[in-house]
Formats: structure tokens, C-alpha cells, sequence
């Protein structure tokens, strides 16, 4: 199976399945075109200067958002918007802040978990979602329509919003009961030098917790450096020489987590999902049932199963998790990564909620993070990015029409038979065909992938199942 891009991404040039996102220095993510695009999204969103108030800007901390806040400003000041600075802010609490102030639209400066030299821009709506793809669409259309300038009197202004830390992290800290404390446990918080590290601590250590914080100090280069939910190795090991009760690593826009039990063994976006759904349908919390997507663990759906909890799957990204949550009714769901999405508490994946929330099922049922997580089998999985000719830049692999690539994941699927996957889907962010291969055997599974990898490697050198993106 694979995940193909929706068609109405595909006529888009600049969004892709979570804004605009590249290089900094290379389109789009230059400053004039963030200039353009900061006009462009100006002059929709205030349905060209019908409709007044202001856009919110938050970014994460790498050196480059100082650059495209000042872009983006310029941008949205020319479409005759005004501009309320966030500064260095997680992106759900951007989310929240632009809900709670009834702005126009939010914005995000932030490449979420990749290194510093990335950057990126993605849009929340009104009521704190993602940016409808109609509405980027939009966007896309008015790029390319020349920038003009609204009247001197009419340019927008820019302020800085008022305590936008302080009502977020009183925001989070609403996510558990009033009377509930974490005054027992001791708690290393991995803030991966990102937008979270002047929030996070606040929101633990106000709940009553022993926070020793680590990767807290951003310089603007080391965000995601050996630290944070990517590279959680830093935090296994603190959490098991100072004896803690729980590690906590968020990643670089403050949306993802995963967490360490006193082990120092990992606990991945997949069993976090089971200990909430399980948790929550003991004491009848559970709203319907739970969304994973096409990579969540095999051993999460299993495990759904022998609950009696309702388990279904989209496809990889936020965006298609919340849309199939919105389908159901339900309000919990995830990824492997750790973004997991509580919609009864936030309106998108926020990675100090979703701690919150297993750092409750813990206190009330005075249980550690390691007995909890412990009713799910985790399938070993292998992950393996297939990179795809650079002259194919205006085609995509097509992995459902390749014969060769087919016939080799219907025997791969033969001899896993009934115990395990296999999932192969274009990024949609790199120009890579990514293999994942899981089942009961590591060995199987590791060697499975390697030749699935390989074949698909063959197929992109020949040729061997192409389409025009146009």
C-alpha cells in the first residue's frame, strides 16, 4: 500500500502536507518570497481588507525565525494586516493563543524536529485547526498576482502579544484536574533547545513536580542536536543515573513527545496512545474509539483489539489524523513520532498536554509508566528512505503501478503472512520512497526491508512506474 499525496495538494507549489517547509536560503523559503506569501496570506485572510483583526506570529528558536518573523511582518504589514508577536512559542500554544485573541490566523515559523538549517511556515484558522486546504489554495492563487501595497494609511502595525507564555502555560496546566498534583514525582524534561524551553518547566514545576530540565538553553543552532524526541539516547540515560520517575522529551516546535519510564526503557507515540485510550475507557473517558496511522505499530491495533477499543488508521500527518477524528467523533489520536492529539484538550498535537495526561493516569492510579505501557507488544519495525533520482524531481513514483515493486511486497506479505505489514509511501517532504517492514522477528523483518529497498531502488533507477505530478 502506499499514501499518495491528495489531489488538492498536488497543484499546489509552495504548501505541502504541513505548510511550506525547505532549506533556508532555498525557494520558498527565502525572504522574498516569505514576503510574498505573508502579503498573499494578508490579503485572503482579510477577504482583501473587509474583515479586520490581526494575525499572530510565533516561531520556534532557531536563528533563522528572526528572518522570516521580519518577512513575514513585512509581508501581512502590506496587505494592510496587523501583527501580534509571539516570539518563541510552541506550536499548540500559537494554536491556542490564536483562538483565544479571535485573530485572523495564527502562523508558525518552524521546521518542527529537523535541524536549524530548515525552516518553515504553516497557518492555524480562527478557531485554532490547521488552515482549510480551500484557504491555502487561495494563497497559492494570490502569489501569483502582483504585490501591491495597501495605502500608507492603511499599512498594518505590529505589537508584542501581552504574557502569551504565561496564558499558555496556565492554558496546559487546566489539561488535569485542579486538585491533582505531581508533588511525588521527579521529572527530567528534555526541552530540545526548542520553542518549549521557557514553557515547559513553568507548566511541571508549577504542578508540584521535581523538574530537572536538560537541552534548555537555545542558542539558535542547537535545536533538535542530539536532544529532544528525535535523539531521546541523551535522556534514556539521564533518567536512569539520577533515578527519576520519568523522562519527557518534546521536540523542537513543542508538538511531539515521548517519554522514558524509570527504566530508562522508551515509551513511543504508539504505546502512549494505549495507555490513554486504556486508561481513559477504565474510568469511562474514552470518547469512541482511537486513530493511528498507516506507520502506528501493529502491536497498538492488537492491543486496541483485546480492549474492545475501536482502532482505525490514516494516513501519515496530523492533518489526516485529525480529519478522520473529525469523521468518527473521537477525540484521541497519534503518531509513532509522539504527536499525540487529545481534542478534548487542544485543538491540534501538543506534546506537554499529552504528557499531562499520562502523567495523571500515573498519580490516579498510582502506577508507574512502566506497568502501564506494559499490556502492548511493539512489533519490531524497520524503516528504510529509498532517495529517488534527482531528474525525477517532475514525476512521482507511483509504487501501486510498478509490476516489479507489487510482485515483491506480495511475496514479502506471503512469507510475514497474518503477523505482520508492509507500507511503502512517498514522503512529503523528501524526495524519498520510505519502506517500513513490520512483524514478530527482527532478523525477518530487517531482512524483508533491505530487499524491498532494494527493489525499489532498482524501480526508480529504470524508471519503473512513474507519473507526471502535473
Amino acid at each position: 500500500m502506499h499514501d499518495a499525496l491528495s489531489p488538492s495538494h498536488t497543484d499546489q507549489r509552495f504548501f505541502g502536507t504541513d505548510g511550506v517547509r525547505g532549506r533556508v536560503g532555498d525557494e520558498p523559503i527565502t525572504p522574498q518570497t516569505v514576503m510574498k506569501l505573508g502579503w498573499a496570506a494578508g490579503r485572503v485572510l482579510s477577504d482583501d481588507r473587509r474583515r479586520e483583526g490581526k494575525v499572530i506570529i510565533g516561531k520556534d528558536t532557531r536563528v533563522s525565525g528572526y528572518l522570516l518573523e521580519s518577512a513575514l511582518e513585512a509581508g501581512l504589514s502590506a496587505a494592510g494586516v496587523d501583527i501580534s508577536l509571539l516570539g518563541p512559542m510552541p506550536t499548540p500554544g500559537i494554536a491556542y493563543l490564536t483562538c483565544t485573541a479571535r485573530a485572523l490566523a495564527g502562523i508558525v515559523i518552524s521546521a518542527s524536529h529537523n535541524q536549524y538549517e530548515d525552516n518553515g511556515i504553516k497557518f492555524f484558522s480562527p478557531n485554532g485547526a490547521k488552515l482549510p486546504d480551500a484557504v491555502e489554495l487561495d494563497i497559492e492563487r494570490m502569489m501569483q498576482r502582483p504585490m501591491v501595497l495597501a495605502p500608507p494609511a492603511q499599512l498594518g502595525k505590529a505589537e508584542r502579544f501581552p504574557d502569551a507564555a504565561g496564558r499558555y502555560i496556565e492554558f496546559c496546566k487546566s489539561a488535569i484536574p485542579h486538585k491533582l498534583t505531581l508533588n511525588d514525582l521527579r521529572i527530567v524534561l528534555d526541552c530540545a533547545h526548542g520553542a518549549a524551553y521557557h514553557v515547559a518547566p513553568n507548566v511541571f514545576e508549577e504542578l508540584g513536580a521535581d523538574v530537572i530540565a536538560v537541552a534548555d538553553r537555545p542558542d539558535g543552532f542547537n535545536i533538535n542536536r542530539d536532544c529532544g524526541s528525535t535523539h531521546p539516547e541523551m535522556l534514556m540515560q539521564k533518567v536512569r543515573e539520577i533515578g527519576a520517575d520519568i523522562g519527557i522529551a518534546l521536540d523542537g516546535d513543542g508538538d511531539r513527545v515521548l517519554l522514558v519510564d524509570h527504566e530508562g526503557g522508551l515509551v513511543d507515540g504508539d504505546q502512549i496512545l494505549y495507555i490513554l485510550a486504556t486508561t481513559r475507557k477504565q474510568i469511562g473517558r474514552l470518547h469512541g474509539g482511537v486513530v493511528g496511522t498507516l506507520m502506528s505499530n501493529l502491536g497498538l491495533e492488537q492491543a486496541c483489539e483485546r480492549h474492545r477499543i475501536s482502532f482505525r488508521r490514516a494516513a501519515v500527518g496530523d492533518r489526516h489524523v485529525l480529519a478522520l477524528l473529525g469523521e468518527e467523533g473521537w477525540d484521541l489520536g497519534g503518531e509513532t513520532s509522539g504527536h499525540i492529539i487529545c481534542l478534548d484538550k487542544s485543538t491540534t498535537g501538543d506534546g506537554i498536554i499529552a504528557a499531562l495526561q499520562v502523567l495523571q493516569a500515573m498519580v490516579e492510579g498510582r502506577t508507574p509508566l512502566v506497568e502501564l505501557k506494559r499490556g502492548m507488544e511493539v512489533f519490531p519495525q524497520t524503516m528504510i528512505n529509498v532517495p529517488l533520482p534527482e531528474q525525477t524531481n517532475s514525476l512521482r513514483l507511483d509504487v501501486g503501478a510498478s509490476k516489479t515493486i507489487q510482485s515483491a511486497v506480495r511475496e514479502a506479505e506471503a512469507e510475514l503472512s497474518h503477523s505482520g505489514r508492509i507500507v511503502l509511501r512517498p514522503s512529503g517532504t523528501e524526495p524519498v520512497i520510505r519502506v517500513m517492514v513490520e512483524g514478530r522477528d527482527r532478523q525477518q523483518v530487517n531482512r524483508i526491508g533491505r530487499q524491498l529497498a532494494d527493489v525499489v531502488k532498482s524501480a526508480a533507477a529504470a524508471g519503473d512506474g512513474y507519473r507526471a505530478t502535473g
